[in-house]
């Protein structure tokens, strides 16, 4: 298959609309990372988004819709996960709620769960691609599973170049992470991942895989990876941070909002580098500095 790179614009996503209408997936970026996006209510659709990335089955994948309206369709939002969505979306929030009966979302998609995970992304091109649909469309990010999240257009191309037809080139992503994963299905909300926007709420033990992003080994490069290093070996790529300067700096004056913008970046850069494994100098376990640490410990993993 010739993977084709279209600059995001009216035509790109009228052509990405059109190959999901029939059933197939297209890299779009949202305000995290790239997603491969593909109708919801199609399960040869989404099957071919589990191809394509190599995904475990038993991993569930968000669903994107345009509005809240759109959302409520399809999964129950109400008491403090209404609150949040009201205050949230459009943004880098996903709530995973009970799904709905008789929505049409494909069972594949919730991995086989009576929960879903559910987003009103900000970024145009999704926007523009949800409403040319006008279907809700499950996308995880638009890489190999278990590989560096993709933050740029060449990242996608890399990982999934000859597997899937169509990547519409965005630029590089405005939020570098994941959203933050929020588990509303009944009793105190629970954080099932840690992403760009803090929210209150109790961490999840993490012993049943509920959403994307709680395999213990998950966004890794192909290289070892040593975390919290004050130093690098001859054979080490060293990724910085504030005033420990590297061979690249996550953030050269420790501003957590540049170092999560730029990490994956940073960590496909060091993957390609010549040296045979990567160290990364500490981040604060503060803020947004938590979300940085969560993908560091997987990427590790």
């Amino acid at each position: 298959m010739q993977t084709r790179v279209l600059a995001f614009s009216d035509n790109a996503i009228a052509e990405a609309a059109r190959l999901i209408l029939e059933g197939e997936p297209v890299a779009v970026p949202t305000e995290t990372v790239y997603g491969l996006a593909a109708n919801a209510m199609n399960a040869q659709a989404v099957a071919r988004i589990y191809e394509a990335k190599g995904r475990p089955s038993f991993n569930p994948l968000i669903v994107h819709v345009p509005d809240l309206d759109a959302a409520q369709k399809i999964g129950v939002i109400e008491g403090e996960a209404l609150d949040l969505a009201e205050r949230c979306w459009p943004g880098p929030l996903t709530l995973v709620v009970p799904l709905r009966e008789r929505t049409g979302i494909s069972s594949i998609v919730t991995a086989g769960l009576n929960t879903i995970g559910i987003r009103v992304p900000s970024h145009p091109a999704m926007q523009a691609l949800l409403r040319s649909t006008n279907h809700p469309l499950a996308a995880p990010s638009a890489n190999a599973s278990s590989a560096i999240s993709p933050t740029r257009a060449e990242h996608v191309l890399k990982s999934l170049g000859g597997r899937i037809p169509l990547i519409i080139d965005g630029g590089r992503t405005e939020r570098g992470v994941e959203s933050t994963i929020v588990a509303a299905t009944g009793g105190a909300l629970r954080l099932l991942r840690p992403g760009p926007i803090e929210v209150e709420a109790e961490r999840a033990s993490g012993e049943t895989i509920e959403a994307p992003g709680q395999l213990a080994s998950h966004y890794a490069p192909s290289k070892p990876l040593r975390l919290e290093a004050d130093n690098a070996a001859e054979d080490e790529f060293l990724i910085g941070f504030g005033e420990l300067d590297g061979d690249v700096s996550l953030s050269p004056s420790g501003d957590l909002v540049e170092a999560a913008a730029s990490l994956f970046d940073l960590l496909h850069q060091a993957d390609a580098s010549e040296r045979a494994r990567i160290a990364v100098a500490p981040v604060p376990d503060q803020g947004l500095g938590v979300a940085i640490n969560d993908r560091l410990r997987r990427a590790a993993a």
